[in-house]
């Protein structure tokens, strides 16, 4: 007879998630994972029907567990949901997410045999026809999240900078302090980094793969990616240097459109000429690359016309909002600033 396995608790902040909560508790449930499972829930204060949701799921099965997070930060619900766990291994998972059949048990191993504080895999994003699609295919973009290994069908297994949620150890999340309720975007990168500061690995391995549901509507993708952008400026502010190379580009971005905007009646009125309209033209260069980069994001894609353009204007969205985001997190700090994608209808 096989040794049983070590328990498992699955972490979930929760909050106005009524039409993805059940099937990504679901996903969790159906995992053939020979050891103990329990699922922490997270609840905030939802106001579209979630509690009755969940609350109907942990009536019926006693492995789903409830507790209250009455704020919306999620660093701060994961915390609880941890510290309220009573298995020694942790796997993070969203109430916009599914996981793959099989994902605890090579998770789990994947932790055994590495050694490793945190094992994550692939955010593979999937989407409704129409805008909510066309968001997927930017997530699975080289041209949209680009950079990130675990947004790539061409990542490879080993130790990562981070990776998309994450199995991992209580201990170690002990240790490092768990995850930094200061944040309120971007506290899984964070985690990751004081993982690898600690002298722990964490491990990239792209069989561990999860369906993401992305934002459905140009609205609420631009707030995420606002606060998203906002909260990144703000772990720039932190760790400076630390940070990769590529988080500049969309601030950078909409600086060189910004300048552009002021340049062009000033060279089409004469004001400015000669060398110095030469120079100042340059800025010119940032935006042009840019419609080049969204039109051979278009042409590379699959689907009808209509298919394409949206992939183009939900890839302006992203980046333009995200460094927007950037540029204010940078400039004045974060201070209070939430995503409203999940707390506004």
């Amino acid at each position: 007879m096989a040794e049983p396995r070590s328990g498992v608790s699955y972490v979930m902040p929760v909050l106005n998630e009524a039409g993805y909560v059940e099937a990504a508790i679901r996903s969790v449930l159906d995992q053939d994972y020979a050891g103990p499972v329990e699922v922490v829930l997270a609840l905030g204060p939802s106001h579209d029907g979630t509690r009755q949701i969940v609350e109907r799921l942990a009536a019926a099965d006693a492995r789903i567990r409830l507790v209250e997070n009455p704020g919306v930060d999620i660093p701060i619900g994961l915390n609880l949901a941890i510290k309220a766990a009573k298995h020694p291994d942790i796997i993070r998972v969203d109430a916009h997410t599914e996981l793959a059949p099989g994902y605890t048990t090579r998770g789990v191993d994947d932790l055994e045999r590495t050694g490793a504080a945190s094992v994550g895999g692939i955010m593979v994003a999937t989407g409704a026809p129409g805008f909510q699609a066309a968001v997927a295919r930017a997530y699975n973009s080289r041209f949209g999240l680009g950079g990130g290994a675990y947004h790539g069908s061409a990542a490879v297994a080993g130790p990562a900078e981070s990776a998309y949620l994450g199995v991992m150890r209580a201990d170690a999340l002990a240790e490092v302090g768990y995850f930094d309720e200061s944040l309120r975007r971007g506290e899984d990168w964070e985690l990751n980094y004081r993982f690898r500061r600690a002298g722990k690995t964490v491990w990239l391995d792209p069989e561990l793969r999860v369906k993401y549901w992305p934002r459905s509507t140009p609205g609420k993708l631009a707030r995420q990616f606002f606060s998203t952008g906002v909260w990144r400026a703000e772990l720039v502010r932190r760790l400076g240097s630390r940070n990769p190379l590529r988080f500049f580009a969309p601030p950078l971005l909409v600086i060189a459109t910004l300048l552009s905007i002021i340049a062009i009646p000033l060279h089409a009125t004469g004001v400015l000429h000669g060398i110095a309209g030469w120079i100042v033209a340059l800025v010119y260069l940032g935006p042009i690359l840019y419609a080049a980069l969204l039109i051979l994001a278009a042409a590379t894609s699959s689907g009808t016309l209509g298919d394409r353009l949206r992939l183009m204007a939900v890839i302006a969205i992203m980046h333009f909002s995200w460094g927007t985001g950037f540029l204010r997190g940078f400039i004045v700090g974060a201070g209070d600033a939430v995503d409203t994608s999940r707390t506004e209808s």
